[in-house]
C-alpha cells in the first residue's frame, strides 16, 4: 500500500438505492439537461463499486461511506405531513414531485462535499480537524450534515487525534460545500502546507451588487479555517472567476484540481489568478516546496469542454515511483483536444503526471458528479490511520459482499414517479439494514430503531 511517512485515504460515497435524475441544482448543467430522465441505480452503485476497486488494486488505501436514509420520511413528518409512510409519499407527491424528489436524493454520494478537512501537521493543536459542510443551498443536500458528522465521527472516532466540528450556521452568509472547495500544496504531508480556500463570494459584496448564485462563502471559509487553528501565513482564500460560476462551475472542482505540489487549474479558474498564483509561489519559496502549476489555456480547452467532461474533476493520486495517476471520466477520451492535451501532459517529464486512466462513472456523470466529487480525501499519519474504524476500509471480501449487496437490492432503472412507491421505501430499509450488517457498524439508520 501506498504511504511510509504518511497515508492518504479517500472514502467514497456508495450510491444510494434511490438514485434518480430530477434536475434539483439548476447551476449544475448536467443535473439539469438530464432532468427527469431514466437512471439505473443499480449501474450507478456498480460504477462507483469499481472506481473504489480499480484504486484499492492499485495500491491506493479505500474507504466506503453509507448512503443516507432516503426517501427521508422521518423529515417529511416533521413538515406537517402524516399518517402511514405510503400515504405520507402520495401526499408529498400530490403536493410537488419535485419536493417528494428533495427528500429522495441519493445526492450524498458525492462525497466531496461532505466536509472540510485539515490534515494535523497544518494545525496548531496538531490534530485532524474535520468541519462537516452546511450545504444549505439547496433543500436536498442540506439534510446531509448530521448524518455526515455521525459517520465520520465512527469513523475518526480517536480524540487523541481528531477534532470534529459541527456544520456552520444553517444560513446563506455561511454556505459551506466541503472539499470541493478547498485545495492543499503540499510536498509531503507530514510538513506545513499551503491551504487554499476557494468561494464564490463574500456575503456583504453579494448585497451591494447583482451578482448570480455562488455555493460557498468567504466568510464560511475563514470560519473554517479559524476552526481548524491554520496558520494564517500558509492559508490563502481565492475567489472564483465569476464568468465560470456564471457558465456551470457550481464548485471549484470542476476547475481545478490539487496534489501534493501540483495545481491543475483552467484559464478561467479565479479571479486575479496571475496574482492568486504568484501567491501561492512565494509561500511554496518559504516552505522549500517546489510547486508545479499546471494552467490549461481557453484556447486548449475550452471552459465548456472542460465542464462537461469533468476534466478537473479527475483525481490526480501519487504513485510509489514519485510519479501520479490522474483518474478521469471516459468523457474525456472522447473529446480530442481534451485527450491530446492530457498525453501532451504524460509526455513533459517537467510534469509529474505520468500515467491518465480513465473509469465509467456515466450514471453519477449524467447527474453532475465525476471522480473526484464521489471522494473524501484524508491525510493521516502511521499511528492516525492505525486508529481509525477499520471496518469502513475496502478489502477483497467487502468488495464482494458490496458487489453482491447491490445486485441483490438496487433496481435497474427508476423514474421520478417511482418515488411514489412504497415498495421502494420497504427495499431500502431491507437494503440499508443488510449493509450495516456487511459492514460491521451497528445501527445508523433512524428505521432500525423504532
Amino acid at each position: 500500500m501506498n504511504g511510509i511517512s504518511n497515508i492518504e485515504v479517500n472514502f467514497d460515497g456508495l450510491v444510494g438505492p434511490t438514485h434518480h435524475y430530477a434536475g434539483l441544482s439548476i447551476d449544475n448543467n448536467a443535473s439539469f439537461n438530464n432532468r427527469y430522465k431514466l437512471s439505473n441505480p443499480r449501474k450507478a452503485a456498480l460504477q462507483g463499486l469499481e472506481k473504489m476497486k480499480f484504486l484499492f488494486d492499485r495500491g491506493f488505501f479505500q474507504g466506503v461511506f453509507p448512503p443516507q436514509l432516503r426517501p427521508n420520511i422521518f423529515a417529511l413528518r416533521k413538515l406537517g405531513f402524516s399518517g402511514t409512510e405510503k400515504q405520507i409519499l402520495n401526499s408529498v407527491a400530490n403536493t410537488s414531485i419535485d419536493l417528494l424528489s428533495a427528500f429522495t436524493s441519493a445526492s450524498s454520494m458525492w462525497l466531496a462535499n461532505a466536509a472540510t478537512i485539515s490534515p494535523s501537521n497544518d494545525s496548531l493543536d496538531r490534530k485532524v480537524h474535520f468541519t462537516v459542510a452546511n450545504l444549505n443551498n439547496y433543500l436536498h443536500r442540506s439534510q446531509e450534515h448530521l448524518f455526515n458528522a455521525m459517520i465520520l465521527k465512527k469513523i475518526f472516532h480517536n480524540e487523541k487525534f481528531f477534532s470534529h466540528h459541527s456544520a456552520l450556521i444553517q444560513q446563506k452568509s455561511f454556505s459551506d460545500e466541503g472539499s470541493a472547495n478547498h485545495m492543499r500544496i503540499s510536498w509531503d504531508e507530514i510538513n506545513q502546507g499551503i491551504q487554499i480556500f476557494v468561494y464564490g463570494n463574500s456575503v456583504f459584496n453579494h448585497l451591494k451588487s447583482k451578482d448570480f448564485n455562488y455555493r460557498q462563502t468567504l466568510e464560511a471559509s475563514t470560519a473554517i479555517s479559524r476552526l481548524h487553528q491554520l496558520d494564517p501565513n500558509y492559508t490563502l482564500f481565492f475567489k472564483q472567476n465569476p464568468f465560470a460560476i456564471k457558465h456551470g462551475v457550481f464548485h471549484n472542482d470542476v476547475i481545478a484540481v490539487s496534489n501534493k505540489n501540483l495545481l491543475f487549474y483552467h484559464e478561467y479558474a479565479f479571479t486575479n489568478q496571475n496574482e492568486n498564483i504568484d501567491k501561492i509561489i512565494s509561500k511554496s519559496y518559504k516552505l522549500n516546496l517546489p510547486f508545479i502549476a499546471i494552467e490549461v489555456l481557453e484556447k486548449d480547452v475550452k471552459l465548456s469542454e472542460a465542464i462537461s467532461s469533468y476534466l478537473f474533476n479527475s483525481q490526480i493520486l501519487s504513485k510509489n515511483n514519485g510519479k501520479m495517476i490522474i483518474l478521469v471520466p471516459d468523457e474525456c477520451y472522447y473529446i480530442e483536444n481534451i485527450w491530446n492535451y492530457l498525453n501532451k501532459i504524460i509526455a513533459n517529464d517537467l510534469y509529474p503526471i505520468d500515467e491518465i486512466q480513465t473509469i465509467n462513472l456515466h450514471e453519477s456523470m449524467c447527474n453532475g458528479g465525476g471522480p473526484a466529487c464521489l471522494r473524501l480525501k484524508v491525510m493521516l499519519n502511521q499511528e492516525q490511520f492505525k486508529s481509525i474504524n477499520a471496518n469502513f476500509l475496502l478489502n477483497d471480501l467487502l468488495y464482494e459482499k458490496l458487489k453482491k449487496w447491490i445486485n441483490k437490492y438496487y433496481r435497474d432503472q427508476l423514474c421520478i414517479n417511482d418515488l411514489i412507491d412504497v415498495q421502494l421505501l420497504t427495499e431500502v430499509y431491507q437494503a440499508l439494514d443488510e449493509l450495516t450488517q456487511i459492514l460491521k457498524i451497528g445501527s445508523i439508520y433512524k428505521f432500525q430503531s423504532i
